[in-house]
C-alpha cells in the first residue's frame, strides 16, 4: 500500500525524502520534461496515460492516498488527481507553497489569463518572459509588435516557433539576485512577466524588478478543485501524512502500512 506523490517541484522532492525517512511507502510521479528527481523511492516518469490513466494506475498499484505537490499552475494535473481520488474513494491531499505577496516598491499588475495580460505589454520595449512554456498564439501576439524585443527563459527548449525578436534563454533555478539584476540591466528590461509561483528558487527576479523599478505583469494562480486536505506549510503536511499512515490509513478495506 503506497502514497502516490505527484511531484516535479523542489517541494515535492523534499517531502518525498522526508516521508521516506519516516517509513511512508511512496511512489513519486514526475512529468520528466526537465530532469529525473533524486529521491529515495520508486519514480514513474512521463504521466499516467502509459498505464491507462491515473485511475487504472491507482487500482493496479494499491495506492491508498494521493499527495499533490505539483506546480501551483499545473491545474490540469491537480484536477485530474481530485477526480481520480473520488472515483477510487481515496483521499487527495495537496501542498502548494504560499504565493508571493506584494511588498513596498513592487509595481505589480495582476491578470487572470494571457488574453488579458498581453495587451498591457504593447508599449514595452524589452519584455522578460519567465512564465514557463507559451502557446504559439501567445508567442505570435507578442512578436507582432515590431518595436519590441522579448527574452524567453525556460528550462527546456520551446515547442513553438520563435520570431527573430525573441531570444530564448535556457536556465533552471534557483536564481540569485546578482545575476537577475545583471540580466535585466544588460537587456534594458522594462517589463517582467511571471507566474506567482512562490518559494525561494525564483523569487530573485521579483526582487530585481523591485530594485530596478521594473513593473511585473503577474499571472494569478488558477482556481483548483478542493482537495481533502490543503497545506501551505511543508512541516504540517509531513506530520499529517506520517500520522495518517502510522495510524493505519484505511481506504476501501485496504490498510496502509
Amino acid at each position: 500500500m503506497s502514497l502516490l506523490l505527484l511531484g516535479g517541484t523542489a517541494d515535492g522532492r523534499r517531502l518525498a525524502k522526508k516521508l521516506h525517512q519516516q517509513g511512508v511507502s511512496l511512489i513519486y510521479s514526475v512529468a520528466g520534461l526537465v530532469r529525473q528527481p533524486d529521491v529515495p523511492c520508486e519514480v514513474i516518469s512521463g504521466g499516467f496515460s502509459q498505464f491507462g490513466g491515473l485511475v487504472e494506475y491507482i487500482k493496479q498499484h494499491a495506492i491508498v492516498a494521493i499527495l499533490d505537490v505539483t506546480h501551483p499552475y499545473a491545474a490540469k494535473m491537480s484536477a485530474t488527481a481530485v477526480d481520480a481520488s473520488k472515483t477510487c474513494c481515496i483521499p487527495c491531499w495537496r501542498f502548494h507553497r504560499p504565493a508571493w505577496e506584494k511588498q513596498a516598491g513592487d509595481l505589480w499588475q495582476e491578470f487572470i489569463s494571457w488574453e488579458t495580460l498581453l495587451p498591457a505589454l504593447k508599449d514595452k520595449k524589452t519584455v522578460f518572459l519567465t512564465a514557463g512554456q507559451l502557446e504559439q498564439q501567445a508567442i505570435d501576439a507578442l512578436t507582432a509588435n515590431e518595436q519590441q524585443r522579448q527574452l524567453l527563459r525556460t528550462a527546456v527548449e520551446p515547442k513553438v516557433t520563435l520570431s527573430d525578436s525573441m531570444h530564448w534563454i535556457k536556465a533552471i533555478g534557483p536564481f540569485n539576485l546578482t545575476d537577475e539584476l545583471a540580466l535585466m540591466k544588460t537587456h534594458n528590461v522594462d517589463a517582467l512577466v511571471s507566474k506567482n509561483s512562490g518559494g525561494e528558487s525564483t523569487v530573485a527576479k521579483i526582487q530585481a524588478a523591485r530594485a530596478l523599478g521594473v513593473p511585473v505583469y503577474m499571472l494569478e494562480r488558477p482556481t483548483l478543485p478542493k482537495a481533502d486536505e490543503i497545506f501551505t506549510d511543508s512541516a504540517s503536511c509531513e506530520r499529517f501524512v506520517v500520522s495518517a499512515f502510522n495510524n493505519g490509513l484505511t481506504i476501501n478495506g485496504r490498510t496502509g502500512p
